[in-house]
């Protein structure tokens, strides 16, 4: 599953990279082996979450595949395709996440209600405002995204899921403009009286301060912290917020942190949250008797949400392969035992690099607040 996932994206971002350079033909091909992966990988995904974020990919995928395969103007140029409409950007009803589908994360979850949801609820409590740019950072696999969809259920707010890919274009300005675009959007909701939250994930990739940048880059960046600016002057308090995740904060440019009152550190799971996971993952499992959920919590010390998710699915995998290669007796698979987890755990190492969990305390030492 993971080397079926790291495949479709390093294709992706191949595709990407060679879209912006105008080489269409082998754009496609990236392209459609990105979805031919992600495909395989929705086929074995069981978590809804993570199944609705693959598949949300997969369009995206899709569709920029449907427009390189149009034909090409007399000029060499794309027809009607490098401008985007609104439409083309994501704005959803976020995944039906709650705060209590989130296991730990207590500190995060407060902050986050401090900054959104207290002040859209009751804003005569504010007179000073509140946060409008708010920047949740740690590793991979740790609830980020759950966090940005449960506060989006919790105030009705319309949900804008953005990425680099949905941004960037090769054609000159046009970066500038799709970001101009999300924002003019997001405001015409809020003048309907919807509350709007845009969500940017993996903002390193869009807003990363780079030697060797290319102007596009530099310009859509510099457009994005006009926009957040645009949030906070006027002395009016706005119902719009920018929420952004990023497991690499170091590679962030400074002047785009500074655009984040909030800075939120989500962290790994500690000891009662992973437990509390392991019986959140295990309820529909049909476990032995032997399997000491405690000491499965005493020994993923280290391991992500997404990396306990993954024991739980595999141990899954496990008793079901078995029962069907070994045609063994009986209409079900037998019972999931420690020595089940415990063979995967041993092959099953962290996803999280020790390296970069101390560049990312490092970095919260001098930008966290």
């Amino acid at each position: 599953m993971k080397e079926l996932e790291r495949l479709a994206a390093e294709n992706a971002r191949t595709a990407v990279m060679l879209d912006k350079m105008g080489r269409r033909r082998e754009a496609a091909e990236k392209y459609r082996e990105a979805v031919r992966l992600l495909t395989k990988v929705i086929q074995r995904t069981e978590d809804p979450i993570m199944r609705e974020a693959y598949e949300k990919k997969l369009r995206r995928y899709r569709k920029r595949l449907e427009a390189l395969a149009e034909p090409l103007s007399e000029g060499g140029e794309q027809a009607n395709t490098h401008s985007k409409s609104e439409d083309d950007f994501i704005v959803s009803n976020p995944p039906s996440i709650t705060w209590d589908d989130i296991i730990g994360l207590e500190e995060a979850k407060k902050a986050v209600r401090e900054s959104i949801i207290y002040p859209t609820k009751r804003p005569d409590l504010f007179p000073l405002g509140w946060p409008r740019g708010i920047l949740l950072y740690g590793p991979p696999g740790c609830g980020k995204t759950m966090l940005a969809a449960a506060v989006a259920n919790e105030i009705e707010a319309v949900f804008m899921q953005v990425d680099a890919s949905v941004i960037m274009s090769k054609w000159l300005g046009e970066s500038e403009r799709n970001i101009a675009k999300i924002f003019s959007l997001a405001r015409r909701y809020e003048s309907e009286g919807k509350p709007v939250i845009i969500f940017i994930d993996e903002a390193d990739s869009l807003t990363a301060s780079r030697i060797n940048e290319v102007g596009g880059e530099a310009r859509a960046r510099n457009q994005l912290i006009k926009e957040m600016d645009g949030l906070l002057d006027k002395g009016r308090n706005t119902y719009i917020y920018v929420l952004a995740a990023t497991n690499k904060p170091w590679l962030l440019d400074e002047p785009f942190i500074r655009r984040f009152q909030r800075r939120i550190f989500v962290g790994l799971p500690n000891y009662e949250a992973r437990l509390n996971m392991f019986r959140h993952y295990t309820r529909m499992l049909d476990l032995a008797d032997d399997v000491e959920l405690e000491e499965l919590a005493r020994m993923t010390d280290g391991y992500s949400g997404a990396d306990i998710h993954d024991i739980c699915m595999e141990a899954q995998i496990k008793v079901v392969s078995e029962f069907f290669e070994k045609n063994v007796g009986g209409d079900r698979p037998r019972k999931i035992t420690m020595d089940d987890f415990l063979d995967i755990i041993r092959k099953r190492k962290p996803s999280i690099n020790l390296e970069s969990m101390k560049r990312m305390l490092e970095w919260a030492s001098r930008f966290g607040g």
